[in-house]
């Protein structure tokens, strides 16, 4: 006779995490940005190398600005973004955070693709 299959209890869906976009500044001042749903611990990643290659060797790095976006997709659209802009206007960014709004929901909506 067969033992009774025993079940295992299906896993629960991940808690929905709400994801930021942030950015590192190098010790040589060169602007890293990227995307998280603890910009914190990721930064501590980065500086214990086991983040981003890019960072490796770069620091001390500084988390210098970082913004709650809501779900990855929003976070990857917008840290493609961001990515793309010259560094005088991430630095803008850092000084005066106010202007990420109206830059993030023009970067939000469907069909636009400018500045």
């Amino acid at each position: 006779m067969r033992e009774p299959a025993t079940t295992t209890p299906a896993p629960l869906p991940p808690e929905s995490s709400c994801w930021s976009i942030y950015m590192v500044r190098t010790a040589a001042g060169l602007l890293y940005t990227g995307i998280s749903t603890a910009p914190e611990r990721r930064l501590r990643q980065h500086q214990s190398g086991k983040g981003s290659r890019a960072l490796r060797g770069k620091g001390p790095l500084t988390l210098v600005w970082q913004q709650e976006v809501g779900e990855k997709g929003a976070a990857l659209r917008l840290e493609y973004r961001l990515k793309q802009q010259p560094k005088a206007f991430k630095e803008q960014l850092i000084t005066s955070p106010a202007l990420w709004l109206p830059w993030s929901l023009r970067w939000l909506a469907p069909g636009k693709t400018e500045l």
